[in-house]
């Protein structure tokens, strides 16, 4: 089997195991059943795919069962199911052969499989601690309103769901209530930015610590993330100003942090401090946009990746003044690359356009409600103007697809459906066409 064929049905395996486990009566607070089939594989799908959508309000609908089972399988997704295998392989003593190394390699998207071992180690390491220490500093800020016991829990909760940018939360209108709230603010925001940006930049941050020591990959990543969350920041903030439905009437203050927290939170997790619906269309047009580029690559988020985007921007310059090469800090970056990046930007919009158009036969709604979700599906954001729980059975269904096809990456579920072999080694004459 193909490596994508084997990720696709690790992944799948997972969602049918959490679904089965939210399908119990335990799971819910429903007396006497759990979650519907539909319910419970999108649910199960947006938690293995760290999305983040909702079809039910996590903090009234399920019992503390299904909400460990809905961590465990944020946890899991965030890390990746051969991450998480190897990982068993690991605590058992169990021998990491060749093709195990191989399917590592490609889950992970890494150059070599030389290393991949000490890297999942390191990965496990990286999530522990971070995730712990996000976990105490907002338990101690949710201690002053609340049970000390509810604070830890709500801390470890977030902290899991924030740094593997899945935007689950406890509460109905998600962070709302903390919209000015500095310190929920830039806990939240620093744990799945740094999720967002990749375990293989944070390890090599680790190990130059001097931005010029970097590799290419990470400065791209660096600069490419820094640049969108002051850009989506700024929009947020001119376009809902005088939103008198979202940041109108918020003092300056709260106005700022609301709109950096959701300018920041766009291309990678479902967490809203203000009500995504209420906001203006300009703002939903510029935060698609966001969510389409997602997070970089290695991460625990979606999109085509910031460093896909920074490609094929870096190959149009390229190809309008006429140069030979892509280059970039004085490193050229191979065409063969490029070609891949194009591939993955033409799959993404190929899924996005196919998902859209069939819920628009399924769905009565606006279409910008129905993209918004598309496109919040596939870059595993999880944020909706308040349409997911509106969605028809079908209509589950198709985002559930989508949840899928964002998680694991465009280019990799068309591996995992065509089986592509490998072409022969045949030339043939070359012919020119028109384009353009």
């Amino acid at each position: 089997m193909h490596p994508a064929q084997i990720l696709v049905l690790g992944f799948g395996g997972l969602i049918l195991l959490g679904t089965f486990l939210f399908m119990l009566p335990i799971a819910t607070y429903e007396e006497g059943r759990g979650l519907n089939f539909i319910d419970a594989l999108f649910e199960a799908t947006s938690a293995v795919c760290v999305t983040g959508l909702a079809v039910v309000d996590t903090g009234t609908t399920f019992t503390l069962f299904g909400e460990i089972v809905l961590l465990s399988l944020i946890q899991v997704g965030g890390w990746g199911f051969m991450t998480t295998g190897i990982f068993m392989f690991i605590i058992l003593g169990k021998k990491i052969g060749l093709k195990e190394r191989l399917l590592l390699q490609d889950s992970l998207n890494v150059f070599s499989i030389a290393g991949v071992v000490t890297l999942v180690k390191r990965i496990i390491l990286i999530t522990f601690i971070v995730e712990l220490i996000g976990a105490t500093v907002l338990a101690i800020r949710w201690s002053f309103e609340m049970p000390v016991r509810k604070a830890i829990y709500y801390g470890i909760f977030h902290s899991i769901s924030a740094f593997n940018n899945a935007g689950f939360g406890l509460e109905p209108d998600n962070l709302s209530k903390w919209v000015g709230d500095p310190t929920v603010n830039l806990a939240i925001t620093s744990l799945f930015i740094t999720g967002g940006i990749g375990f293989t930049v944070i390890l090599d941050i680790w190990a130059k610590r001097s931005f010029r020591k970097l590799s290419l990959h990470s400065k791209i990543a660096l600069l490419m993330s820094l640049f969108l969350n002051i850009i989506g920041f700024l929009m947020i903030l001119l376009s809902e100003y005088s939103n008198s439905a979202t940041i109108a009437n918020l003092s300056f203050a709260d106005k700022l942090w609301a709109s950096y927290f959701q300018g920041v939170v766009t291309r990678t997790a479902g967490f809203n401090t203000i009500d995504i619906g209420a906001m203006n269309l300009s703002s939903l047009v510029f935060m698609m946009a966001l969510m389409f580029i997602g997070a970089s690559s290695g991460s625990t988020g979606g999109g085509i990746k910031v460093t896909t985007f920074a490609i094929i921007t870096l190959a149009f310059w390229a190809v309008v003044t006429n140069r030979d090469n892509v280059n970039l800090f004085k490193r050229r970056i191979p065409w063969e690359l490029v070609n891949k990046s194009l591939s993955i930007v033409v799959a993404a919009i190929f899924f996005i356009f196919l998902i859209f158009f069939l819920l628009t036969l399924t769905e009565k709604a606006d279409m910008s409600k129905l993209l918004f979700e598309t496109i919040s599906a596939f870059g595993t954001v999880g944020l909706s103007a308040n349409f997911t729980p509106e969605l028809s059975p079908f209509g589950r269904i198709l985002i559930t697809i989508m949840m899928f096809i964002g998680r694991l990456g465009p280019l990799t579920m068309a591996f995992a459906l065509l089986n592509p072999k490998k072409e022969a080694k045949v030339k043939y004459a070359e012919e020119k066409i028109l384009i353009g």
